[in-house]
């Protein structure tokens, strides 16, 4: 089980810092759809908050739609965008719930086996008519004040799928659904809950992806040593202030934390004069820190070391959204 940890003394609210933790346990796939959260009793043990306090980050994680509360059985991370269901509504499915599940496996065997979707539509006309006329169009939505969190996924996703992808502000994106008749809308599940309520009235497909774990990235912070530096620099500023939480939680004030967006030429400086270790979430920002150590070189004794994410989308949820929008 995940050890959540609580820093009281921390600026950050103890409910705040709790609803993190666990909202990048979900967002990260170590809570996948289905898993049953901890009671509030073993998270009261685990954490020292008082129960009344984590029913409270239960209630808001399950306002903001990540989770739902099982009367009787606990609360469960719950199943979002197309995960929570098929689109095919036969009174067939309603007879066989694994019906679309049998579907769906089908049709991958057939792409897997060289056969196109127009050759397969007359097998399954439904599914393969409504994944034409989705996968035309795809968008990526993410709020105005993380924008690069969707910078991010449509760079990784353009370069994989091999598509063009449109990133939309989440305060654009009703209107955005009101002039096209089909469209898959992607996003983060940071974001997700509040995409579905925009998309759901337009009868848009929403798909939740998983963003990397950086377990092993993890493994390096926690082993640094005692009053160490760590820099950190992303171009989502959402990830930044999550994994300050994170890391937070971890070490307490064990080590020193700085965090930049790439475009912050004054703080990366700082930070590459200052920190042993800086890590990057995406490659446009691991060159904006080479950048900024290249130019601070002759006032550094000890260079620091650059490390990056290769990925910042999960690799099973790229498949995913492959297999949906029947790319093979």
């Amino acid at each position: 089980m995940l050890q959540f940890r609580i820093q009281p003394d921390s600026e950050i609210p103890a409910s705040n810092q709790l609803f993190n933790q666990i909202r990048f346990a979900i967002a990260s796939r170590q809570y996948p759809p289905g898993y049953k959260l901890p009671s509030t009793r073993a998270l009261a043990m685990q954490t020292g908050l008082h129960r009344n306090t984590i029913s409270k980050v239960y209630r808001q994680l399950e306002d903001d739609g990540l989770v739902e509360s099982l009367a009787g059985s606990g609360i469960y991370v719950r199943a979002q965008g197309h995960e929570g269901g098929s689109k095919l509504q036969s009174p067939i499915l309603k007879q066989n719930p694994q019906a679309s599940k049998v579907v769906q496996q089908a049709l991958d065997e057939l792409l897997s086996q060289g056969c196109t979707l127009s050759q397969a539509r007359e097998l399954f006309l439904a599914e393969i008519d409504w994944r034409l006329r989705c996968s035309a169009r795809v968008l990526v939505a993410v709020p105005s004040r993380d924008i690069g969190a969707g910078e991010l996924m449509v760079y990784e996703l353009e370069q994989t799928l091999k598509i063009p992808v449109q990133l939309v502000p989440m305060e654009e994106l009703s209107a955005v659904l009101d002039q096209t008749s089909s469209a898959t809308v992607v996003t983060s599940r940071y974001f997700i809950g509040d995409v579905e309520v925009i998309a759901a009235p337009k009868a848009a497909r929403v798909i939740p992806l998983d963003i990397h774990d950086y377990a092993k990235e993890y493994t390096l912070f926690k082993n640094l040593p005692k009053d160490s530096c760590l820099g950190i620099v992303s171009l989502s500023s959402g990830i930044l202030t999550a994994m300050e939480v994170i890391l937070h939680g971890l070490r307490g004030d064990e080590i020193l934390i700085m965090t930049a967006q790439p475009k912050d030429t004054y703080r990366l400086h700082a930070m590459v004069k200052r920190a042993q270790v800086v890590f990057s979430t995406d490659q446009v920002s691991y060159s904006a820190a080479q950048a900024a150590l290249q130019a601070t070189m002759d006032d550094i004794i000890r260079p620091p070391r650059l490390l990056y994410a290769e990925n910042y989308i999960g690799s099973n949820s790229i498949n995913l959204l492959k297999r949906e929008l029947g790319l093979g």
